[in-house]
This record gives structure tokens, sequence and C-alpha cells, in this order.
């Protein structure tokens, strides 16, 4: 019978793999930093940063997450207009989000607080796109909390009107 002894490469093999895997492991709640101009700034109670204690995203990590779109008319809009962008539910459930309440923030430091109980799939989308294309700030961009109004009734209501913020910029994830 012959016994498996561990030469020293092997060792220093197994030692570098369990280095590596434990400093992925140590950066897991980490995500990528952007590399563009950072767009939302979303902070609270996340698991998942890039900075200290905050999650800066540009645009192409946000389309990166996931793009959904809907079709809706909007009471600042004329007609039937296309909205491109990540779901809300979506984005907090990528940061590992906790809290009872998400406060979403504009640019004019604006700001409206969600229940996240009332955050739903499907629903409110942080809007980067209209009609297939980028909103700029002087068109309520370049984020805009929007609700498919034109799916349910129970969207088009003052709440709900009142949460579609545009020229978002932070959001915070409160207890």
């Amino acid at each position: 019978m012959q016994a498996n002894i561990p030469t020293r490469g092997s060792v220093v093999a197994a030692v570098l793999f369990l280095t590596s895997t434990l400093a992925i492991a140590a950066n897991a709640d980490e995500l990528a930093r952007p590399e563009g101009d950072i767009i939302l700034t979303v902070s609270g109670n996340i698991a998942h940063t890039n900075g200290d204690g905050i999650a800066e995203f540009d645009m192409e990590m946000l389309e990166e997450i996931g793009a959904t779109s809907f079709d809706t008319a909007t009471i600042w809009t004329d007609g039937v207009q296309t909205f491109t962008g990540v779901e809300m539910r979506t984005l907090l459930d990528y940061l590992g989000a906790e809290g009872s309440t998400v406060r979403a923030t504009a640019i004019n430091d604006y700001a409206v607080d969600i229940p996240n109980e009332e955050i739903e799939e499907g629903a409110e989308l942080v809007a980067y796109a209209r009609n297939g294309e980028p909103m700029s700030v002087r068109d309520k961009g370049p984020l805009w909390v929007v609700y498919p109004f034109d799916s349910s009734p129970a969207l088009q209501t003052e709440v709900k009107y009142s949460r579609s913020i545009w020229q978002l910029d932070r959001i915070e994830v409160l207890d």
C-alpha cells in the first residue's frame, strides 16, 4: 500500500487555493466600481456595496442588472411611452437590501418614501430610457421611477403618482 504524502508543491498549491478562495469569499459582498459617470447611489441597509457603505452605479452597471420595458401613459407626458430600466424590486434584491422603507431622492433633494412591502415585481421601474433614448436631466432623467400606470387602475392614484420621482440620483434603504 502506497501512502499519499503531500509534496511541498502540493501543500503550497493548496495554501494558495485556500487563500484565494477566502479572499473571494471576503469580497463576495462587494460590487464592481463604476467606470462611467455615477448616476445612482444607494445607501442604508444594503449587503452589497462598492464604497464605504454605499453602492454606486453608472449606466452600464444598471443595464447589466437586467432590463425591463413597458408601455404606459403618464400624467406628465403626451401619449403612451416606452420606459426601459431595472425593476426597483430587482435592484433591491441585487443589493441585498433589508428595511421597511425606501427613500428615493432627486437631484433637487425632493424625496419620497416607498414602503418596502409595497415594492413589487413588475411595478416600479427605475427607468433610464424613454422610447429607446436615454433621458437627460431636462427630460426627467437620467433616472425616473415609473409605474406601469395603464396596467391597473390601482396604480393610477395620487400616492403612486407622488412616488414617480424623476431626476432620481439617490436611494436610501431605511430600517
